[in-house]
């Protein structure tokens, strides 16, 4: 893999510089394109030469929710993760009934938060077992 694609669904822009940070630790090429919102992000996946190779998806987001953008968005070759800060167990069940590959929730620390990114990666890119951020 010469550059993962990955587009990250976010409207939090710290959340969004954290990511960026965890990114630059990761042993492959990542370019990650970002939506701040459901809308920018179904408008993004709706050009046939968008084609990122993960989606990381929050799901309280203005305008458009991440569940409806999972329910509008239904891709089996695309691996969606949700990283979120809701604890809520109906919101795990409801995202994995709807497609979600995985449900990660957004640590508080920021060694945890890169190690979440990186995991990330980790099983749906890279499908090492695990990264150790150093």
């Amino acid at each position: 893999m010469d550059q993962a694609e990955i587009l990250l669904v976010e409207d939090n822009p710290g959340d969004v510089m954290l990511t960026r940070r965890a990114l630059k630790l990761c042993p492959i090429d990542v370019r990650l394109s970002v939506a701040r919102d459901g809308e920018e992000a179904l408008k993004m996946l709706a050009d046939s030469a968008f084609r990122p190779q993960l989606i990381i998806l929050d799901l309280n987001m203005p305008r458009v929710s991440g569940c409806a953008v999972l329910e509008r968005y239904a891709n089996e070759k695309v691996p969606v993760v949700i990283f979120s800060s809701s604890w809520n167990e109906a919101d795990v069940r409801a995202t994995r009934r709807l497609g979600a590959r995985e449900y990660v929730r957004k640590p508080i620390t920021l060694q945890a938060f890169t190690n979440a990114i990186l995991g990330i990666v980790s099983r749906w890119l890279i499908q090492i077992p695990e990264l150790v951020a150093c």
